[in-house]
């Protein structure tokens, strides 16, 4: 696999003959046809190592697809049949070959419930590359009850791919994780109880084979009644032969400090979850200054810190599926920047003619123009080049995976990377 960075003159076609590839793979793999035009600094991928293949008497797109452990669909892609079940021996078929280079991982991706139509269509393109899927969220009460989410179609759907979903709970209230909704929960030992008793029955009901415990802004002097209630979650739910992981803020040292990050014990939940979910992401935030929203120095600055108090195979970084535009000047307080997927990036650097620059501190595409209100602009979005960084972190730290926010945000890249790289794990 390789990422070919767009430059004037450049076309699909004369990128293909360079790579030694087709440009219907090149197209595939990058959405180009959603594109008006390729556009200067931007990151394409060439996606696969090829072979040819030369059609014997009883071969099918099946049993070809078998021999080389490809998927049928990656065969009739690049070779652009129109009918797969008509080959014929003696044709000479273009085969995708995969090289999975840095390893086995798991793969988590958070989904917000939308409508049944948007849930199909999204699972239908993803559900292949998910261990976990993980619809947002169960919201708890103060009576540990549960606030019941449309996940029905969710559920249904990712049995088709074997994406085993996780039950996510939250302290979410009111537009924003609730304080003392979370310290109500962790003094009250019945109320903890009820609440394990709610989880418990909900999975059993939906077929929910894990749980993830997504508790912000907790109160800094409850850090050690978080870890308690987790360590009763885990009693309850193990002998039961559920999983159990939790989100974390991103630390780069033991901050005891502030309702984001005081709480959340990195040691205490590596010890006691089967898996963490680092949220490395939201450096640049909608509210904030222009910049990448996961800078790969500061995520580097996380695992550094992580890997030294929590086991590497129970770390899965957080990735974003998304970029924000800013209007300029940015002013505290000010006008709030617009999330857009990455392929939603490319369309508005299209429109109005803009190029593509690459922080290399950052590891981060960004771009900036003018709309027709002559406002100035900036985006930083994801791209080839900056998943690929992602990636590699996981690679050379060991890590058990990757964990997305949020699917449903168009970024066709990342996952024909992710599986050019890792063997993804099903359980």
């Amino acid at each position: 696999m390789k990422i070919h960075v767009v430059k004037p003159g450049d076309s699909v076609w004369s990128i293909a003959r360079k790579y030694g590839t087709t440009p219907e793979s090149i197209m595939e793999a990058n959405q180009l046809q959603e594109l008006p035009y390729l556009i200067e600094g931007q990151a394409l991928v060439i996606p696969k190592t090829y072979t040819r293949y030369v059609v014997k008497p009883g071969d099918t797109v099946w049993t070809i697809s078998r021999k080389f452990g490809v998927t049928i669909d990656s065969i009739v892609e690049v070779n652009n049949l129109p009918n797969p079940n008509f080959i014929y021996p003696g044709m000479i078929l273009i085969i995708p070959i995969k090289t999975k280079k840095y390893g086995v991982i798991e793969v988590n991706g958070y989904i917000e419930p939308t409508t049944a139509e948007n849930e199909k269509n999204i699972i239908q393109d993803v559900g292949e590359f998910l261990t976990y899927i993980s619809p947002f969220s169960y919201q708890v009460n103060a009576d540990g009850t549960l606030n019941p989410i449309k996940d029905e179609v969710i559920l249904q759907e990712s049995k088709q791919y074997d994406s085993a979903p996780l039950l996510v709970i939250t302290n979410f209230r009111g537009g924003n994780f609730d304080t003392k909704l979370a310290h109500t929960i962790l003094i009250d030992e019945k109320i903890q109880n009820t609440l394990i008793d709610n989880i418990i029955k909900t999975m059993k009901n939906k077929g929910y084979k894990g749980l993830n415990v997504d508790f912000e802004r907790v109160p800094p002097a409850d850090r050690d009644l978080y870890n308690n209630f987790l360590r009763k979650v885990v009693n309850r739910l193990k002998p039961l032969g559920y999983l159990v992981s939790t989100a974390l803020a991103p630390k780069t040292y033991d901050i005891r400090k502030g309702a984001w990050h005081g709480a959340h014990d990195y040691k205490a939940h590596g010890e006691i979850v089967d898996f963490v979910i680092l949220m490395t992401y939201e450096w640049g935030w909608s509210g904030g200054p222009p910049m990448a929203v996961a800078p790969i120095k500061q995520v580097k600055k996380v695992l550094d810190y992580a890997i030294t108090v929590i086991p590497s195979r129970k770390i899965i970084i957080g990735v974003p599926l998304y970029g924000y535009d800013w209007t300029l000047p940015y002013m505290p307080k000010g006008e709030w920047a617009k999330r857009v997927s990455p392929q939603t990036a490319l369309k508005i650097a299209a429109k109005y003619g803009a190029k593509i620059e690459y922080d290399e501190e950052a590891q981060a595409p960004y771009f900036n123009y003018i709309d027709e209100e002559r406002n100035k602009h900036v985006v930083w979005f994801e791209d080839a080049r900056s998943i690929k960084a992602k990636f590699k972190l996981v690679y050379r730290y060991d890590l058990r995976g990757v964990s997305y926010w949020v699917l449903g945000l168009s970024f066709p890249q990342n996952w024909v990377i992710l599986d050019e790289l890792f063997v993804i794990k099903k359980v």
